[in-house]
């Protein structure tokens, strides 16, 4: 019969070893990603891609289907690096706990263009900035 200290051992390896994460590296680089917010990143962009069509065919030629086919690889690589950096981001801005990690990176994934051009606003001062109206006047 086993000693049921192995058993508990072996339980708190796995439950601590799936807690944490690994950091992606690349050429010995630390690159501040880490794999849990990448793929939650990349299935918000995949939800986003065929359910919203955020990047729409035109034709059904083969030359066509191939180019929207790696537009959308682009943009699921994109947009899942943009939740890999701005998901923890968001948790700081928003101040969220750390166990809504994935859902954001979800979510940032899912509108990355819409995040990206949030954040991008927001830390170079445009948001503050009052809006403009086409005929060069600002609005009342």
């Amino acid at each position: 019969m086993p000693e049921p200290t192995s058993t508990a051992a072996g339980v708190i390896t796995v439950v601590t070893g799936t807690a944490t994460s690994a950091m992606i590296t690349a050429f010995g680089v630390s690159l501040g990603l880490r794999v849990d917010v990448l793929i939650a990143g990349f299935a918000g962009a995949l939800v986003a891609i065929i359910l919203f069509n955020a990047v729409p065919g035109s034709s059904d030629t083969w030359r066509e289907l191939l180019r929207t086919t790696v537009r959308r690889m682009a943009v699921a690589f994109a947009s899942s690096l943009t939740a890999g950096y701005l998901a923890p981001l968001a948790l700081l801005v928003h101040q969220l706990p750390d166990p809504a990690l994935t859902g954001v990176a979800f979510a940032v994934g899912g509108g990355a263009q819409q995040v990206l051009g949030f954040f991008i606003r927001r830390f170079s001062g445009q948001a503050q900035a009052a809006p403009q109206q086409p005929g060069g006047g600002a609005t009342p």
